[in-house]
């Protein structure tokens, strides 16, 4: 080995040091290939976690953060969106009976209105926003983002949206069982202008289908498709967007029309 060393001129030192790099890299070759192995059977369902019990149950003895670095090196990471914000807290106040019951057409302005609210995590932050949907033409007639999911998250666009109803319109508004839409002040603030409460049957996301739907649109194509420094970028983005929803995206269900377009569109004689 010295004379070979020596032949070469590569010092002794850096001879050995590069061997031992080369074992280094060489040591996690066949948990990678098993980790690739997993990650593809499951399409990408599977986050370090998963792959790591299913090494586990193969008889293979491995760390879960050996597993997560070793994804990362290979970039591999879980296809599989994070879980929506749920803001079902218990029996928190009083429910209301489903008075939409998935009936989600309405023959004109103000007549139907449903409301949610969804999360965002941008740089380990997270922003909530709260809209208000008019089924007649799924229009956002009222909107609020805040960094915490208090109730004035609710509360600040409830009124906005009431602010707009003329005295003789009283819409049924629907939500699901969240902890704001049981507040009394949520409830009392609905009775004083005569809005008649409605609520998704617990567990069942479907009863509210046509707001999921919008939160799925806002995503894919606004939230998915950029990429955000902080949340206050993401909040400008958000409104920018809402206002392109409601005056420019045009719905084939609305005649090629957008919301607005729709909504103020001349009564036919």
């Amino acid at each position: 080995m010295s004379g070979l060393l020596k032949v070469s001129g590569l010092a002794r030192s850096t001879f050995y040091y590069q061997l031992k790099a080369t074992q280094t890299e060489d040591k996690h070759h066949a948990l990678k290939a098993q980790i690739t192995s997993i990650f593809a059977c499951h399409k990408g369902r599977y986050g370090y976690r998963r792959v790591t019990a299913a090494i586990r149950n193969k008889g293979h003895l491995v760390n879960h953060k050996t597993v997560q670095r070793q994804m990362a090196q290979l970039g591999l990471k879980s296809l599989v969106r994070p879980k929506k914000y749920r803001s079902y807290k218990g029996n928190v106040g009083q429910a209301a009976d489903n008075l939409l019951k998935r009936q989600f057409q309405a023959q004109a302005a103000n007549q139907k209105w449903v409301t949610d609210v969804t999360e965002f995590n941008v740089a380990g932050e997270k922003l909530y926003l709260s809209p208000i949907m008019d089924l007649y033409n799924g229009e956002i007639i009222a909107f609020e983002t805040a960094k915490r999911p208090v109730y004035e998250l609710v509360g600040v666009m409830l009124n906005k949206a009431l602010a707009k109803l003329r005295d003789d319109e009283k819409p049924i508004l629907h939500s699901d069982q969240g902890w704001h839409y049981r507040m009394a002040a949520y409830q009392r603030t609905l009775l004083e202008k005569g809005v008649v409460q409605s609520m998704s049957r617990k567990g069942n996301c479907l009863d509210n289908a046509a707001m999921e739907s919008f939160f799925a649109v806002l995503k894919t194509e606004f939230f998915y498709l950029n990429k955000f420094s902080n949340i206050e970028s993401l909040e400008t983005g958000i409104t920018e967007y809402i206002d392109y929803y409601n005056h420019n995206r045009i719905k084939m269900k609305l005649k090629g029309l957008s919301p607005i377009q729709f909504r103020t569109q001349p009564l036919a004689a």
